[in-house]
């Protein structure tokens, strides 16, 4: 009984910890003050997520928001998705290729090529950013939304490549086979057997390889040049030696919401397919 006491305390003091800091941030996105702050209230407001569309003589007459620029925050995360559009397709298009090739390859340098191919998720990400400027730039491509691109493709490919490989492990090889004893092409094959077994798990590596795009900022704050993208932006902001401005925050808040509903969502048709 004494230890389960202790596993729930230490359950519960973990999940404490991990979203503690998160509840805050929620609650000061609505509080009237800037810098963000629990202990000083200063009243209900939902100004800071009306910074996006409010009107322009609005946010001047306010003096916190007339001190940011909407126009860079709003290009900074257009970039963002522009740069998600490229590594997106990318990553999963080389990590399906590793992971076809690793698990349908059988060779001695199977060891050595799966260690080649996770090595850029396990390498620093100012190495990542700093290797592609240098690189790209020899070639005369000057540093920007390209040099992001080819500096986040080299990490994030390495997602799609673990989730694809795992199911790719789960599929009865038998059934290709048959398939070539039949007289179906490889690409046949792969088109109308291994595609659609895959599709969930590519499904879920687009997922994880646009968060991965979007919230990354080592590698791109070194490969940006003068550039920028959303999470940068927000780390500029957010160094602000007065304090960050709520608006960080509303972020915040919103790209919780967001993650919340979209797991209920899975959630419920999860369940829904079971029954």
């Amino acid at each position: 009984m004494t230890s389960q006491r202790l596993l729930n305390a230490y359950t519960w003091t973990f999940l404490a910890f991990m979203f503690a800091p998160l509840l805050l941030m929620v609650v000061t996105s609505f509080n009237d003050v800037s810098p963000p702050s629990v202990t000083d209230w200063r009243g209900f407001t939902g100004k800071w997520y009306a910074f996006f569309w409010m009107a322009e003589a609005d946010m001047r007459n306010d003096p916190v928001l007339r001190s940011l620029d909407r126009d860079r925050f709003i290009g900074c995360f257009v970039n963002s998705l522009q740069v998600s559009a490229v590594v997106v397709p990318l990553s999963l298009l080389l990590g399906l290729s590793g992971a076809v090739m690793l698990t349908r390859w059988r060779s001695r340098a199977n060891g050595l090529l799966w260690w080649v191919l996770l090595s850029p998720m396990l390498a620093p990400g100012i190495i990542l950013g700093l290797s592609a400027l240098v690189f790209w730039g020899r070639l005369g491509v000057g540093a920007g939304l390209f040099t992001i691109m080819m500096a986040q493709v080299t990490f994030v490919a390495g997602y799609p490549l673990l989730i694809l490989m795992a199911r790719l492990q789960r599929q009865p090889i038998e059934l290709e086979e048959a398939a070539l004893d039949l007289g179906a092409s490889p690409f046949h094959v792969f088109r109308r057997i291994t595609l659609p077994f895959l599709l969930p798990a590519l499904l879920s590596a687009a997922v994880i390889a646009l968060l991965s795009s979007m919230e990354n900022y080592n590698t791109t704050m070194f490969a940006k040049g003068g550039a920028c993208t959303f999470a940068t932006e927000i780390g500029a902001m957010s160094r602000n030696p007065h304090g960050h401005p709520p608006v960080i925050n509303a972020v915040g808040t919103v790209i919780i919401v967001i993650t919340v509903v979209a797991a209920l969502a899975h959630a419920v048709l999860t369940r829904r397919e079971a029954r």
